[in-house]
């Protein structure tokens, strides 16, 4: 927590996590460590590569993750199919109604999914979003 991984910084743990292709549980604790859209979409990029996990859980609270950052997550995680476990911390960050619906409709694609936990507290998320 607290630190300053940073889009790029990111960018570099995704790659090494997108080599893991075998991985079947995945947790990752990157709160307030200025991640943006950028950062998002690398690492929304790095877990669809990671086809065989079944449980992930990422905390990504306190960063700068907007609409397209959960469009581009969303993707990610949408990708892999075999997940029967997701917990999702997005609280405190700028995510509004229509990042809330891109993370929905891509969160139902996980067919398999038998337990979902996702945290959306502090953002701009309106009656539309819900």
């Amino acid at each position: 927590m607290n630190n300053s991984i940073g889009d790029n910084g990111l960018k570099y743990l995704g790659e090494g996590i997108s080599k893991c292709v075998s991985l079947t549980s995945l947790h990752l604790v990157l709160s307030s460590n200025s991640i943006s859209e950028k950062g998002a979409k690398h690492l929304g990029e790095s877990i669809s590569k990671c086809v065989t996990l079944t449980s992930l859980n990422l905390n990504l609270s306190q960063n700068s993750i907007d609409e397209n950052s959960t469009k581009y997550l969303g993707l990610g995680i949408s990708k892999c199919t075999s997940l029967t476990s997701l917990n999702i911390n997005l609280m405190s960050n700028n995510i509004d109604d229509n990042g809330a619906k891109y993370l929905g409709e891509f969160i139902s694609k996980c067919a398999s999914l038998i337990s979902l936990n996702l945290n959306l507290s502090k953002n701009r998320i309106g009656y539309n979003g819900l």
